[in-house]
């Protein structure tokens, strides 16, 4: 198969052909018609990520047709159009069956644990707890973008956030993850502003529902601003971007009794970053972080993708191949891209 692989983190990938893998008693083998671009994939390629044993071949978001199956695999077959949750669960744990997948103890992460989807054909374990079926109305670059940033920023509006109908909502970063949170908790009737410092990412929130609009370059107090705007504070309020600045300002900016939820990643050294705990205590705020979604839980965000209350096709940006994939990886920390970059071409 054609893959991207690297031998050394931070190093340049290269387009290999490797071989073929084989599914596992209880696993499949995907052919990837489609795996979205992630900022996560660049903290993976950095070396930020200790699960990550090289050599390497990453990609976490993906989507495409089951080419072969393990014996024991009994819930779908080859040709069946599947994705999955870029945490998966082992389907024994405890926490697998309470329903929690996306915090399993054996937990396994396609292009982190084990090679990912940046290939044409990628191997998933545990197929019957982990995937999930596409509707024939759903094309497999929307399908891959759901993957990691729209399940996530879904779990974290509505699971994590209880986002309700009428609540201020701000969301921190308008990249994959921050535009995907601003389109879900508009459609659930919330009052959404968004904060970034690129005025072209700001204009797009405003297309897609935020009601009002922050740029962190030209305000000194943005936890005041939002203050201000939401005469008291969000009721929710999102790091979507994962800095210390942003998740400061995230929970900074929180009403009495509001809801911070942490998506971004803060890895390395911003593993650690300074919140104000006196704010946290006095207001008796809630602070919940979200990693991924459960495989079970992608039904209810299909349905709203169906009736055509969600429209995550919306926020690609670009359609690219596996060689542009190499470049537009690398440049991850630095691109203003704006909406998300999927891998349709191999």
């Amino acid at each position: 198969m054609k893959a991207m692989y690297f031998e050394a983190f931070g190093q340049s990938p290269e387009i290999r052909t490797l071989q073929d893998p084989t599914p596992t008693g209880d696993g499949v083998v995907i052919k990837v018609e489609a795996t979205g671009l992630c900022r996560s994939d660049w903290h993976g390629w950095m070396g930020h990520d200790p699960d990550i044993n090289l050599p390497h071949v990453p990609g976490h978001e993906l989507a495409g047709t089951i080419a072969a199956t393990g014996k024991g695999v009994m819930r779908c077959k080859v040709g069946d159009r599947v994705t999955v949750p870029f945490v998966s669960g082992c389907g024994r744990c405890g926490e697998c069956h309470s329903g929690n997948a996306q915090v399993c103890i054996d937990q396994f992460q396609p292009g982190f644990t084990h090679w990912g989807s940046f290939a044409e054909y990628v191997a998933i374990d545990y197929a019957d707890q982990n995937l999930v079926a596409l509707p024939e109305s759903l094309d497999y670059a929307t399908a891959a973008s759901l993957g990691c940033r729209f399940a996530t920023s879904f779990r974290a509006v509505v699971d994590q956030g209880r986002v309700r109908s009428g609540e201020w909502v701000a969301v921190h970063g308008c990249g994959g993850v921050g535009l995907s949170a601003i389109m879900i908790a508009t459609a659930l009737g919330a009052n959404v502003i968004a904060i970034d410092i690129a005025d072209e990412k700001l204009a797009f929130a405003r297309e897609i529902g935020a009601v009002a609009t922050i740029n962190g370059r030209d305000v000194e107090d943005v936890a005041g601003a939002v203050t201000e705007i939401t005469k008291g504070g969000a009721h929710v309020s999102i790091d979507a971007l994962g800095s210390p600045v942003t998740c400061f300002n995230s929970i900074k900016n929180l009403r009495r009794r509001g809801r911070h939820v942490q998506v971004g990643l803060m890895l390395g050294d911003q593993a650690t970053p300074k919140i104000p705990m006196a704010q946290v205590i006095s207001r008796e705020l809630e602070i919940y972080g979200s990693h991924g979604m459960q495989a079970w839980r992608y039904e209810a965000m299909l349905a709203m993708l169906e009736t055509g209350k969600l429209a995550p096709q919306k926020l690609i940006g670009r359609h690219i191949s596996l060689d542009e994939a190499v470049p537009a990886l690398m440049a991850m920390d630095t691109a203003t891209d704006l909406g998300i970059s999927v891998i349709t071409r191999f």
